[in-house]
């Protein structure tokens, strides 16, 4: 089951139209299970037919008419089971944001784990009802008695977990497949609790809703998806660099006015008072030497200032009167055969 065949979709930073957006079939979807899973509580809390469903099921006993499949559906039952599924659809996609670079199909498994549990979560303590092997009274719909299994979390897990990698396909038609397999998965889920007799038949209805529910909204969290991702690849990024693992981009200097490419010019580096020239390459580069280890003389003797040769108001270091003109010897001229001096 690949959902990853076409990688220029979403490797690197996937643009907003390559991701899921609400659209106007969403939001009428999910107007439309909202008003199913209201009609499945109303119908529970007013002991409906619904209510009169479960108990005929229930005293059907499934797992005693068919004992052979018990041990398989024992198994298949672990689909809907939040740590197991959660943790193989987890390394899938570490694997998945490995190679495309990005964080986004762990963010989606995140945020969708997140607002199940607090959903489905809420409801099943908000409406406290009892499973079947708990009930009370036959034909009562074991309301607020302290339980906790309406809706399904099987059920519901199930939608979710494995709605994921549908929501993450990166083709039109994979994404309706797996749209299709993770929701007969789901209600295959959700039948085998009740035929193993942990929940009603209308507890799986609303599971079933409830995971509808999270993958439908899921588009509209795609913006802050989007903003969290962002954050955590810039820490990332900084944490690699404090490690040492990447080297920060330094600023590439301006060429000098008047300078091309291609054309070496002299530059001249003053060191206590010594002109050293330097071939520098275009673009100010000084031949592969970085800045703080160039260029390589041997340690000059420190001497003290006292020392030093004065310093004339001109700036420069020379002898002192050495700007006066030299003295020349003297001339001698002869005058009518006797010498003179000048």
């Amino acid at each position: 089951m690949r959902t990853d065949e076409k990688p220029d979709q979403r490797e690197g930073h996937p643009s907003e139209r390559a991701r899921p957006y609400m659209t106007r079939t969403r939001h009428w979807l999910f107007g439309g299970t909202v008003a199913v899973y209201a009609a499945i509580v109303l119908g529970v809390l007013t002991t409906s037919w619904l209510v009169t469903l479960d108990w005929q099921v229930m005293l059907f006993r499934p797992y005693k008419q068919w004992p052979d499949i018990h041990a398989f559906l024992d198994y298949f039952v672990v689909l809907g089971q939040r740590g197991p599924t959660a943790v193989a659809v987890a390394a899938w996609l570490v694997w998945r944001c490995w190679r495309q670079k990005n964080l986004h199909p762990l963010l989606v498994l995140g945020v969708a784990l997140l607002m199940l549990n607090v959903t489905v979560g809420a409801a099943k303590i908000g409406m406290g009802r009892l499973g079947p092997h708990y009930a009370t009274a036959i034909g009562t719909n074991e309301m607020w008695l302290g339980g906790d299994i309406f809706p399904s979390g099987h059920t519901a897990n199930a939608v979710v977990t494995w709605g994921v990698l549908a929501y993450l396909a990166t083709t039109p038609l994979r994404r309706r497949i797996l749209s299709v397999i993770a929701a007969l998965g789901a209600l295959g889920v959700g039948m085998t609790t009740v035929y193993l007799g942990t929940h009603w038949v209308s507890d799986v209805l609303l599971g079933w809703a409830a995971g509808l529910l999270v993958m439908l909204a899921l588009p509209w969290c795609e913006p802050g998806m989007a903003w969290a991702e962002a954050r955590l690849r810039a820490a990332l990024w900084r944490l690699r660099v404090q490690l040492g693992g990447a080297a920060q981009p330094l600023p590439v200097p301006a060429s000098p006015a008047g300078v091309t490419a291609g054309v070496s010019r002299q530059r001249a580096v003053a060191e206590d008072g010594v002109l050293v020239r330097e071939p520098a390459v275009a673009g100010g580069g000084r031949q592969g030497r970085s800045p703080d280890t160039w260029p390589h003389h041997p340690a000059r003797p420190h001497t003290t200032r006292s020392e030093r040769t004065p310093v004339t108001p001109s700036g420069s270091r020379r002898p002192p009167h050495a700007d006066r003109a030299p003295r020349t010897a003297p001339v001698t001229t002869t005058v009518r055969g006797r010498s003179q001096g000048s």
